[in-house]
């Protein structure tokens, strides 16, 4: 039998047209291809438009290949090359580049167009930070940057110190990650901080701002090389703690401005006072101040004890003669610290130790040299004073 076979064909329908940006988005400067891809067969002529229409006065560029003419046309810049296959190749390009491009071909079907809805030129430009505060109290309160740009569409990064921010339950982001809130303030924070934009093409960062976080003051306290010093023999050095950075530190005696003297001596930070060769005037209560931007402090007082003495005593009164049977009643009495110990002699021989000699109803016998004789045990100096009684009548 014969057989008959029928077959059915449709032919099928070709790519449409379309133009792609090389590279998709670019930085000011650079060059960027509209390359056309499934264009049509048996094209007359390329016509490229600067826009979302074809009209004259948005016309770029047109080429004709059988011919291989070019024809600029008012919306050439010079900086446009048509190729042969209907490519176009913008270089250095601006912001006026960017936007929608359309590309009118010529055929024996007629006009077929392909456009570029838009490519990105926009290189942003450096941002700027801008703070709540600059300098703030650890703990107290919370700072918040603020990160300004001129561009609308673009993303945000934070940097601590030239290192991408690590965020912990203190720091907190806007939606858009424009604006950084730190709260509580701690003194690590301190440092520079930055802020980058960028968007598909570019990226910029601020210049740095440097946060700086203060602490409170902690009381100070005084220490001392040595607080009970011997008059003359010894040199005294108060040193004020803790030692924290960006601190004053003052100093007072008995509640009064340091003396102008010569055997005081302050360190360059003023943290230390040395007092030279030590007198009985620099006895006294010396504290020490500390104060910064934030607050201010005070040490408890710190007692200097100077030692000294004993002076040279004297024995009153002052009437050396007495009558038989008188009572002699001899005082003694000399500047010391700590208080002399006192004992009396007569002729040499001890009599008893006290500060008052007491000896009633006197005789001849009693006539002589009384020696008053004092001792200091902190200072281990000794003093005495001789005084001539005569007991005649």
């Amino acid at each position: 039998l014969p057989v008959s076979l029928l077959i059915f064909w449709s032919p099928s329908i070709p790519a449409q047209p379309t133009i792609e940006s090389v590279p998709l988005n670019a930085a000011e400067g650079n060059d960027v291809l509209l390359l056309l891809q499934n264009p049509p067969e048996n094209i007359f002529i390329y016509i490229w438009y600067k826009g979302k229409s074809a009209g004259n006065n948005n016309r770029i560029v047109s080429y004709t290949p059988q011919a291989q003419v070019n024809d600029s046309g008012p919306a050439y810049t010079g900086r446009e090359t048509i190729y042969h296959n209907g490519s176009l190749l913008i270089q250095n390009i601006t912001r006026s580049n960017a936007g929608a491009y359309t590309l009118q071909m010529s055929t024996i079907s007629g006009l077929v167009e392909a456009r570029l809805l838009c490519f990105c030129t926009d290189m942003v430009t450096k941002p700027s930070i801008q703070a709540s505060f600059t300098t703030v109290t650890e703990n107290k309160g919370s700072v918040t940057l603020t990160c300004h740009s001129n561009h609308t569409e673009i993303s945000f990064r934070w940097l601590f110190e030239g290192q991408s921010l690590q965020l912990t339950e203190r720091t907190m982001l806007s939606r858009n990650h424009g604006a950084l809130t730190i709260d509580p303030i701690k003194r690590w924070d301190a440092g520079e901080y930055q802020c980058e934009v960028y968007n598909p093409v570019s990226s910029s960062k601020s210049d740095p701002l440097v946060l700086a976080v203060k602490s409170a003051l902690p009381t100070p306290f005084i220490i001392s090389n040595s607080s009970n010093p011997v008059e003359d023999q010894d040199s005294v050095t108060l040193t004020c703690y803790p030692e924290t950075q960006n601190t004053t530190y003052l100093w007072l005696i008995n509640n009064q401005s340091l003396p102008e003297t010569d055997r005081l001596e302050l360190s360059s930070d003023n943290r230390t006072l040395t007092v030279y060769s030590v007198t009985r005037n620099d006895t006294g209560s010396y504290e020490c101040r500390t104060r910064n931007e934030v607050n201010s402090r005070r040490s408890d007082p710190f007692i200097l004890n100077v030692l000294y003495g004993p002076d040279t005593p004297t024995i009153s009164p002052s009437y050396w003669y007495y009558p038989p049977g008188a009572n002699l009643i001899l005082s003694c009495n000399a500047t010391s610290n700590p208080p002399a110990q006192y004992s009396w002699l007569i002729n040499g021989t001890y009599l008893q130790s006290t500060q008052v000699l007491f000896i009633p109803n006197i005789t001849a016998s009693h006539s002589g040299n009384y020696t008053c004789h004092v001792h200091n045990n902190a200072t281990g100096f000794n003093r005495t004073t001789v005084k001539s009684i005569t007991v005649s009548g």
